[in-house]
């Protein structure tokens, strides 16, 4: 009997099946191959996986191997107390914004390939997948088209959902959510009321960034430094609004001290963690009040007062400029035209000016008077401007002018004073010298200088507290202020389509909260307001819905009419996945405590503060409250705000993935596909013209038509070939740069591993597990030299496929555990492929079991691949995913007798061989790929003498910008920048 099973080109084949995909006499599920065939078609392999996937989500039994490319495979009871086994891998959520892209495809098969690693080592493994629903791009599309938001979310959603089960994760589709569900939103109500419970939540009256676009308030997060929305791009407008906020600043100490935690063993990366360090923003700093003093026009002599984050830069101060805004300014304005005339000259003038009006008749003078061992150069009158870069928003609308220490002071003192030298209060020098800095500033920490008198050499930091200490005590003139950045977080929302703000407002008793049986508040629908097309908040005009009866006095109210910022949904949905059918709260005590927090976060940089920084405080303040003994420090917790518990354990952030691009090289526009003729890649031509378009990789989008869908290209290569086309183009964390062109590479590799699979010899389920490296390569000297001219030249094959084999498990394994070099998992994979094919002489045994531990370890990145080739090597098998029959490589001890301790390095200089030298092989601690390979294969390449001889001047290979090392270190090359003529 035929099936016919059509491939990506729609081309049908016949594929002979050999047997039922499940039978056991003993009733245990066991996989066959559906059809024979020496010929790699992996579009259709993919096909056929997934439907034995399907077949086996039948039986409990077939739970541990609904595996092998599908749904849950190798994914155990998830309600397990115990949390030694278990193993919570995310992925960020997407937006279903209808179609899926590159970065998501990427993402998702990093964190597929993770958890697959894991569950083969034998762990619990929780990989789920939902919607980050809600938000304004659907309400704007529902305006557009005059259809219901959530029509248009649930089509994107099925669409998005297809597209993802095309790549064949093991997605657990069982706590599969949108945040636009009522059961899942009804939890986001609990927890705001939860929060307002406590002191967490308020309502007021605050200045608020208005999108007069999108028609709604954004949080200061949500306005880029231009002053534009993060969404429609429109200039922000200021206005007056009752607003919801979040007490995030009640855990600003909590969210900054923990960062510390995050830190340790890399576990976070460190420019999230500065990210997330500036966006909490506490700075130590003082007050100064200087003495303004003036010889005429009626103004009495005052007190100046100024904050500085530099308190110990106050000796060498040499001017003080005001906010032409400052009330002293407008007092003084009045009285003198000529400031009068430039008050109103430099109002339109840009922040970074170095504009200014020295006021004549004002000098001040500093604290530091009151001092005693003061040098007399500190104490001169000290000149004062006026100038547009001071703000008057900002503190007391004045600074202390120091040019030797602040690039703005500079700038300006450089224009208004060119010829005073700078005094300088701080040196890098330990000795306080100032012999090494230029006419410039210098804006570090360091030591103090001869002009700070008895502090002199002390350091910068030590020093700012005993000095503003010290004026404090003499003469009440300096203050400390600690001071921080964040704000409370806004999160009203003027829109429809998010969460309902759960508050009913009453005339006589005021804001309620709704009562927790009446949640969740739902919303209504208004189809008049899609059709009509407007912006706007259509709750407004609900009257059937917001008025309603007030719960406490029973009188006539009315709802909200403000929605939730889409960042609150997301700040906690981490938690309903561990815990998706809980009716009563979001996440059970129980759910709470075997399985959060999360194992592994991975997700986009561009999340590194907005979302990360809100998931942090809606975590510590919601559990802080229900579970605080999870927060405990040493087995204390003086209050809810010290609860140091975080959400995410460790956090993969990876790069974007950028397409490739072709401009015209007259005019520079981007170039459609159809303008382009490619019959030569390397030199791509402008049809119009004949010339050779400029080839660059830019960040995806429709303007620059390098965008690429991901479902065709699954369909063209197959699942397979494209998840390792993903992870060998790049290390995680860098940019990925998309060329279609190089996945040939990927399906050659594939192809030859496929062909060379057929030849080796099968085995019965089982046996595979009895080979004992040790024992076979631990033999007796004396039998090895026994060996005839045959049998030793297989001996030494087989000692070098073994030996590859060996440092292969290490190499793999420690950049899965590693995540950020998993391109090198790729390399070591196909390092250790080419020793297999291309080694004539090894033994069966050897081939054989060798074959198995590369399919072992190819199954997270290839599954249906490897499901396949694990299909042929040991017929009648399971699925390779199925608990018990497969588990991860590790290396058996055998490497002590295998010898040869080097390899030969081929060390190339831009592409260029300079020469062949000896390197140990590579610690298995440290991965192939990252800093710390590149910095330890060079430091052994050096130490040759050869190396030492050939790599010097201008071919200094520590002089590299960039070093690309293969196999472990066989080659490595430098690039090195020539230098200009």
């Amino acid at each position: 009997m035929h099936s016919v099973i059509r491939n990506f080109a729609g081309q049908s084949r016949p594929y002979l099946k050999l047997k039922s995909a499940w039978s056991s006499s003993s009733g245990t599920p066991i996989l066959r191959r559906l059809y024979a065939t020496t010929q790699l078609d992996l579009p259709a392999l993919d096909r056929k996986w997934r439907r034995v996937s399907k077949r086996s989500e039948l039986p409990e039994e077939g739970r541990q191997l609904r595996g092998g490319t599908g749904s849950v495979a190798a994914l155990k009871n998830h309600d397990s107390q115990s949390t030694n086994n278990h193993m919570y891998i995310l992925s960020m959520f997407p937006y279903p914004s209808g179609n899926l892209h590159l970065g998501h495809l990427r993402v998702y098969t990093i964190a597929d390939v993770i958890a697959r690693f894991y569950s083969l080592q034998g762990r619990d493994v929780l990989l789920p997948m939902g919607w980050d629903a809600f938000g304004l791009p659907a309400e704007n599309a529902a305006i557009e088209r005059g259809i219901d938001p959530a029509v248009w979310t649930r089509d994107n959603i099925a669409r998005m959902k297809e597209q993802l089960e095309s790549m064949n994760a093991i997605f657990d589709w069982s706590r599969e959510f949108a945040t636009c569900d009522p059961e899942f939103y009804k939890h986001t109500q609990k927890i705001f009321l939860l929060l307002h419970k406590h002191g967490l939540v308020s309502q007021r009256k605050a200045t608020v960034n208005w999108d007069p676009i999108d028609k709604t308030v954004l949080a200061n997060e949500q306005v880029d430094s231009e002053g534009r929305s993060w969404r429609s791009g429109a200039k922000i407008e200021q206005r007056e609004l009752e607003q919801w906020f979040f007490h995030i600043t009640q855990f600003k100490e909590s969210l900054l001290r923990d960062l510390k935690k995050l830190g340790e063993d890399d576990a976070w990366p460190e420019r999230v963690l500065t990210m997330q360090k500036n966006w909490l923003g506490r700075t130590e700093g003082a007050y100064y009040e200087f003495l303004a003093n003036t010889a005429d026009k009626g103004i009495e002599s005052r007190k100046l007062r100024i904050y500085t984050t530099r308190p110990e830069t106050i000796f060498a101060a040499q001017f003080l400029a005001l906010s032409p805004h400052s009330l002293l300014v407008q007092q003084m304005a009045q009285e003198d035209p000529a400031l009068r005339e430039f008050v109103e000259r430099v109002k339109d003038l840009p922040p970074d000016t170095t504009e200014g009006y020295e006021i004549s008749y004002l000098k001040a003078t500093s604290p530091l008077s009151s001092l005693k061992d003061v040098p007399e150069e500190n104490l001169k009158p000290l000149p004062v401007y006026v100038t547009p870069y001071v703000r008057g928003d900002y503190e007391t609308g004045a600074i202390m002018g120091v040019p030797a220490h602040d690039a703005r002071d500079f700038a300006f003192w450089k224009r208004h004073r060119p010829d005073e030298p700078l005094k300088y209060a701080v040196s890098p020098e330990p000795s306080g010298s100032i012999s090494s800095l230029k006419d410039g500033p210098y804006l570090e920490a360091g030591f103090l200088t001869p002009i700070t008198g008895s502090y002199c050499t002390k350091p910068s930091s030590v020093a700012a507290k005993d000095i503003v200490s010290q004026i404090k005590t003499t003469s009440n003139l300096a203050e400390s202020n600690t001071k921080w950045k964040i704000r409370d977080w806004l999160i009203s929302r003027q829109r429809y389509w998010g969460t309902p703000i759960p508050i009913i407002h009453c005339n006589t008793c005021g804001p309620q909260p709704v009562p927790e049986d009446q949640l969740p508040v739902t919303l209504p629908k208004v189809d008049h307001h899609w059709e009509s097309g407007r912006p706007g908040n259509p709750l407004e005009s609900a009257t059937d819905w917001v008025n309603t009866s007030c719960p406490k006095c029973h009188g006539p109210a009315k709802r909200d009419t403000d929605t939730m910022d889409t960042f609150v949904d997301s700040s906690w949905y981490y938690m309903r996945f561990v815990d998706p059918n809980n009716l009563e709260a979001p996440v059970s005590e129980a759910a709470a405590k075997s399985q959060l927090p999360v194992d592994i976060y991975i997700g986009g940089v561009e999340h590194a503060i907005l979302h990360l920084l809100y998931a942090r405080f809606v975590y510590k303040a919601v559990m802080s409250i229900l579970y605080p003994e999870m927060g405990k420090e040493d087995g204390h917790l003086s209050s809810p705000l010290d609860f140091s518990g975080e959400p995410f354990k460790r956090l993969i952030t990876q790069g974007m993935v950028h397409g490739k691009t072709y401009t015209d090289p007259d005019s520079g526009r981007f170039l459609k596909p159809d303008e382009v003729d490619l019959s030569d890649p390397s030199r791509p031509k402008v049809v119009a013209s004949g010339k050779t378009g400029t080839v660059s990789f830019e960040k995806m989008s429709k303007s620059k038509h390098n965008g690429v869908d991901p479902t065709s290209f699954i369909a063209k290569y197959g699942s397979d070939a494209t998840r390792a086309h993903i992870l060998f183009q790049a290390p995680v964390g860098e940019i990925l740069n998309w060329d279609e062109d190089k996945i040939s590479g990927v399906t050659r590799w594939l192809r030859r591993l496929y062909d060379f699979v057929q030849t080796v010899t099968k085995s019965e389920p089982k046996s595979h597990t009895g080979f004992d490296g040790k024992a076979y390569f631990g033999r007796p000297a004396d039998e090895i030299k026994k060996m005839n001219e045959r049998e030793s030249a297989q001996w030494a094959a087989d000692v070098e496929v073994w030996r590859e084999t060996q440092n292969t498990i290490a190499s793999v394994t420690n950049a899965l555990e590693k995540v950020y070099p998993l391109n090198t998992m790729v390399s070591s994979l196909m390092g250790l492929t080419n020793i297999l094919v291309e080694n004539k002489l090894a033994s069966d045994t050897i081939k054989r079991e060798a074959t198995r531990q590369l399919i072992r370890m190819m199954a997270p990145i290839t599954p249906a691949f490897a499901e396949e080739c694990w299909s042929i090597l040991i017929p009648n098998s399971r699925s390779i995913f199925a608990k018990g029959e497969c588990s991860w490589p590790v290396q058996d001890g055998s490497l002590q007798f295998l010898g040869r301790s080097y390899v030969s390095c081929a060390v190339q200089v831009n592409g260029k061989l300079r020469c062949v030298v000896d390197v140990p092989l590579k610690p298995v601690e440290i991965a192939d790929g990252g800093d710390e390979f590149r910095n330890w294969v060079t430091e052994e390449i050096l130490k040759s003498p050869e190396a030492q001889a050939k790599l010097v001047g201008d071919l200094d290979i520590r002089k590299a910008t960039k070093v690309f090392p293969v196999r472990g270190g066989a080659v490595v090359n430098y690039v090195i920048p020539k230098k200009k003529e």
